[in-house]
């Protein structure tokens, strides 16, 4: 039994991505001709590569270089959970080369990582993009391949890569201005303000506090707080503002304003104290 989502995303010339949950029959012994980067939502896997079985669970990353012959099997009845993300090697080389560690096509001898934040991130960044959130996915999945590669990889020579300065960061900002709702990826917006993807991360964190795509969600509560406060309802509100729905609009409305849309709609209509159901999350 099965249940498989698998796509391919517009970002960098397109890259294919799997979100799935297997129990039952095993994957035979098959290869990719892209990387398999993955990571276990729930449950555990045994992969088997040419040099032995290696067991993976929530908290191990999974890094198989392309032509690797593996297997693939549950290791308990209830099955396994998992999100991959399969970029081709020169995705892989393009993003090694803009995070300063050289020309080569990385390799990684491991497979197997237990590492917590490299899974979380791998999943956060995969769930952006399942969302269409393209800014958000692009930076994330950029720093995860770029700590893997500095982590994991073998044979990379570090080089150092030109900084993007404030001008980058302040010209950039300008352009998430414009279409919060609908903002660029990383290397479409980096290339408009003439800077590489990493140096602008950096340039703009430095800047303004944030990352280029965190700042977007704080831009999409501003206009959010506009809207309700005329009296539209929270779920077009989502919409328009640029969150996929309700549900994710009233999440980062919360952590940046400490209540929910709704209560925040009442109390600035009706004029009566906001409150909450508990913790002011973000409120300070």
């Amino acid at each position: 039994m099965s249940a498989v989502r698998y796509w391919r995303d517009p970002l960098w010339g397109g890259v294919d991505l799997m979100s799935a949950t297997f129990t039952g029959d095993p994957f035979g012994r098959h290869l990719h001709d892209t990387y398999a980067i993955g990571a276990v939502e729930r449950g555990e896997e045994e992969i088997g590569f040419p040099e032995g079985v290696r067991s993976t669970g929530v908290g191990s990353i999974v890094m198989i270089d392309p032509g690797v012959v593996h297997t693939g099997r549950a290791r308990t009845p209830d099955g396994w959970s998992y999100r991959v993300l399969y970029p081709r090697p020169e995705q892989v080389q393009a993003i090694a080369r803009e995070a300063g560690a050289g020309d080569g096509v990385p390799s990684f001898p491991s497979r197997v990582a237990d590492d917590d934040d490299a899974c979380r991130l791998l999943l956060a960044a995969h769930r952006a993009a399942e969302q269409g959130a393209r800014l958000a996915a692009d930076s994330m999945l950029r720093v995860l391949l770029a700590r893997l590669i500095g982590r994991y990889a073998r044979g990379q020579m570090r080089a150092r890569r030109p900084p993007a300065g404030a001008r980058a960061a302040a010209r950039a900002r300008e352009l998430l201005h414009v279409s919060p709702a609908d903002p660029p990826d990383l290397g479409t917006l980096a290339a408009a303000v003439g800077a590489e993807p990493f140096a602008l991360l950096r340039a703009f964190r430095r800047a303004y506090g944030l990352p280029p795509h965190a700042y977007v969600v704080q831009l999409r509560v501003r206009r959010a707080k506009t809207l309700l406060a005329r009296g539209i309802a929270p779920a077009e509100v989502a919409v328009s503002v640029g969150f996929c729905d309700q549900s994710h609009l009233s999440r980062h409305f919360r952590r940046a304003v400490g209540v929910t849309p709704g209560a925040y709609q009442r109390g600035v209509r009706n004029g009566r104290a906001l409150t909450t159901g508990g913790p002011a999350e973000g409120a300070r």
